[in-house]
This record gives C-alpha cells, sequence and structure tokens, in this order.
C-alpha cells in the first residue's frame, strides 16, 4: 500500500547536536534529493544504502549545508517505500534550513508517526512489532529495553502466529465437516480437538499473565514513602535518590503533595513516591496532601512504611499502618543511629523489616537489596522476552480467551458446530487487533499519535 505523497521530517532531536538527519519517504524522495544535492556521484547513479558526500544548495545555488546522503531503495527501507536521509550539522536553524528545501520541493511534512505506519501499511511491521519501536526509544532501564527490542524482532508476533495458524487449522476442520457430509471427510474427533483448543487457552493465559512485569517494565513500579510526619520520609528518598530532591524541615507536614521521581533498580524503572505525613489535620493543603496519600497507599505496587526507630509508636503510625496491605509493604526503621525505642513487634506481619539511618546511609543497600528481591522473586519476574507490556494486547488477548471458553462450553453441550466455528472466529478476530489485521482505523490513529514525528 504505497502512498503517492513523499513526507519529510527531522529525525533526530530538536537542539544543538553534532549531527542531525532529515529523512524524507516516497516516490518522490530521490528526485527531491536530487534537484538540490551537488557531489561527484548524481543521485540517479547512488546505490542503495550508501552514504555520499555532497552538498546541499537552495534555488538560488547558495550552499545550505555540507552533507552525507544516502538513498534507500523500495522495499527495502524502514518504510518499505524509497527513503531519503541527508546527515547535516546539527544545529536548529540548519536543520529547519534543510528541511524547508525539500518542503519548497513539494515535500509534505511528516504527521507524527507516519513513518512507522508506513511501515505497518507496507507490510515491513506488524502493528505490535510497529508499537515497540515506541517502547524501545522510551525505555527507561535495560531491561525494559531488553524486552521492547524482542518484540520489535517479532517474538511476540511469532507467539500470536503460531495461536493463529492453530486455531485456522481447527477452523478449517469445523467448516470441512460443515460443508460435508460425515462420508466424504470422515467424522469429526472433537476430543483431539478439544485439546488442541484448551493447549492454546492455556499458553494465552499465561502470556496474558505476564501484563503485570510487562506494566512494570513500561510504566514502571511505583513505591509509595509512606508514614506520619517527621519520621524521615523525604530523607529517605533524597538518600535512595542521591540528591536533594524533596525539602526537609523539623517542622511537621512540610510535604502536602506526593512527589514523583525516578531511579532503576535490578533493570526495573521505579517511581518513588514522597507522600504527605499521615495524619488528621486541620489544614486544608495538608488535608488534601494527606487524602492523597492514603489514595497513593491503595494503589502503589510497593509502599515503603517509614517509623522513627528513635520513640515508641504513636496513633500516627497506627493510622499509617491501616493503608498499608501486608503481602505489599516494607517496614523502614529510619534513624538507627539514633537508641532504639521502637517495637516492631507491634506490627502487622509484613513482608520485611530493614534498619536505615537516611542521614548517614547505613542500612541504605540492605533496603535496596530487600526491594530487589521482592522484584526478582514477586509477580513482576519473568521471562525477558515474552511479555505483555500494552493494555491494549492484554485486552485482547482476554477476550481471545473469553471467546474460546466459550467453545469449550459449547463443545461439552454438543452444540452445532457453526456455533463452534462462531467462537474460533471471534479468537481469530481478537488476535488479529493485536497484530493489525482487524485493527480499527480510529485505534491505529490513536496508536501512531503516540509516535515523535520522524519515527
Amino acid at each position: 500500500m504505497f502512498s503517492f505523497e513523499t513526507i519529510v521530517a527531522p529525525a533526530t532531536a530538536p537542539g544543538e547536536a553534532s549531527v542531525g538527519i532529515v529523512r524524507l519517504s516516497g516516490p518522490q524522495a530521490s528526485a527531491m534529493l536530487a534537484a538540490v544535492f551537488s557531489g561527484h556521484t548524481p543521485v540517479a547513479t547512488m546505490a542503495s544504502h550508501r552514504l555520499y558526500y555532497g552538498r546541499l544548495l537552495d534555488s538560488a545555488g547558495l550552499l545550505v549545508d555540507s552533507v552525507l546522503a544516502v538513498v534507500m531503495n523500495a522495499p527495502h527501507s524502514y518504510t518499505g517505500e524509497d527513503v531519503v536521509e541527508v546527515h547535516c550539522h546539527g544545529g536548529s536553524q540548519v536543520l529547519r534550513n534543510v528541511l524547508d528545501l525539500f518542503l519548497h520541493q513539494g515535500a509534505r511534512m511528516a504527521d507524527p508517526g507516519e513513518f512507522t505506519r508506513r511501515a505497518f501499511l507496507n507490510g515491513r511491521l506488524d502493528l505490535s512489532q510497529a508499537e515497540a519501536v515506541i517502547d524501545v526509544i522510551r525505555a527507561r532501564s535495560e531491561r525494559a529495553g531488553r524486552v521492547a527490542l524482542a518484540q520489535l524482532e517479532g517474538r511476540l508476533s511469532q507467539q500470536l502466529y503460531a495461536y493463529t495458524a492453530e486455531l485456522k487449522q481447527a477452523l478449517a476442520l469445523l467448516e470441512a465437516h460443515i460443508d460435508f457430509p460425515d462420508d466424504e471427510v470422515g467424522s469429526l474427533d472433537l476430543s483431539l480437538l478439544l485439546a488442541s483448543i484448551t493447549a492454546v487457552k492455556t499458553s494465552m493465559q499465561s502470556l496474558a499473565d505476564s501484563f503485570d512485569t510487562g506494566r512494570v517494565l513500561r510504566d514502571g513500579l511505583s513505591v509509595l514513602i509512606l508514614g506520619r510526619p517527621n519520621v524521615g520520609k523525604s530523607s529517605l528518598l533524597n538518600a535512595l535518590l542521591g540528591e536533594q530532591r524533596a525539602i526537609v524541615t523539623p517542622i511537621a507536614g512540610t510535604t502536602r503533595d506526593t512527589l514523583e521521581e525516578q531511579l532503576v533498580l535490578a533493570g526495573f524503572p521505579v517511581r518513588l513516591i514522597d507522600a504527605a505525613g499521615v495524619r488528621d489535620t486541620e489544614d486544608l493543603i495538608e488535608r488534601e496532601g494527606v487524602a492523597r496519600a492514603q489514595e497513593k497507599a491503595g494503589s502503589a505496587d510497593l509502599v515503603l512504611l517509614v517509623v522513627d526507630g528513635s520513640v515508641p509508636l504513636c496513633k500516627e503510625d497506627e493510622l499509617a499502618v491501616s493503608l498499608c496491605r501486608p503481602a505489599s509493604t516494607l517496614v523502614v526503621v529510619n534513624k538507627s543511629d539514633l537508641p532504639v525505642e521502637v517495637d516492631v513487634t507491634a506490627l502487622p506481619s509484613f513482608v520485611e523489616t530493614v534498619e536505615v539511618s537516611a542521614r548517614s546511609g547505613e542500612g541504605l543497600d540492605s533496603l535496596r537489596r530487600a526491594i530487589v528481591g521482592l522484584l526478582a522473586s514477586g509477580p513482576f519476574a519473568g521471562d525477558e522476552g515474552l511479555i505483555v507490556t500494552e493494555r491494549r494486547h492484554l485486552d485482547a488477548l482476554l477476550l481471545a480467551i473469553a471467546a474460546l471458553e466459550r467453545f469449550t462450553v459449547a463443545a461439552d453441550d454438543s452444540q452445532p458446530f457453526e456455533c463452534l466455528a462462531m467462537d474460533l472466529r471471534d479468537a481469530l478476530s481478537s488476535l488479529g487487533l493485536i497484530t493489525g489485521e482487524t485493527t480499527p482505523d480510529e485505534i491505529l490513529d490513536q496508536i501512531f499519535s503516540r509516535f515523535c514525528i520522524g519515527k
């Protein structure tokens, strides 16, 4: 599905850099380069996928920039169309001047994600691979990057196509028995067909179950630092980050809103959230901060419940404890550099207790190890390659699984083969939403609008 329009966009981020790249795609890409490029090798004789040195000249013959240019002939290009890239100096004005040259030649400014959308429409990528492009660009940790690259290379697609092949084979067998009498095709062994469909459904469910890991790799593990005022929550945030991000004072209620910062632990991106100290207060602003802390406590993947180890527990500590889920809470006993007065045995049975001093840094490594231990052994651990990271993919998988559940029930109830075939078609259609065969245009628009211009 080749477009008649030639599009152009900068392929590098704005700002000063040593090199900037302007990319064109479409049937006139090479002709537009030929109109402005002057070098020892004419554009018409350039070998595909080789860089050539030359100069770009405007309509008056004035030098715009000295560049390297490459022509990538269809269909062996990113988009499947003729593609041209011009590597120029990376200043914003130079890039603008080079871009204007091609716009004056009749190229159209590309929409966000239009290069990748053309790659999808021209069969260079399926939709799940196209979505992986943006995940590679936005990966916030090495592990997230490896998962995104595996999806871009087609590991998820291959599994989905394997499901599709199994379901199509089962559907063809059913349709043969619908269209022809048994004396022509033989009787159908429904038990064998059920076993095959059950195996596919089980595998799909395992893939869907990987979404917790995928969500964390994509969006980051949310770790809430919770406790009453003045237990050292903001100091702990600063200590874990290694920089002074949160304001720390002896005044109770200094933190009145949530503050989020990013770091990477064991290959997982982590969103550290410093919340307002939990207590009953008449201050309207602080009360709103406490309400936000309570809301975050219900949705966080992990809560670091901070208590002051130098004083006994109080009612405000009990209020903070009441917001925590034992299975996803680590107790952090702060101020370990002072004499211990707190009795942590009075607390519920949380996952683990770690003593730290946010002021001196003592115990921080133990805390990091405790968090990493939860990541390595909890629901967020898993195979780095075959992971569902997109909510859209999960929803489509669940639709396919539900269709196969209906197939199983219908088969057990000895319903007509036409009903069984309908359930298999529904499952195939749901899988097609992931790879792009059955994805509506409005969903495609939403997906590619998340891309940057030039990709």
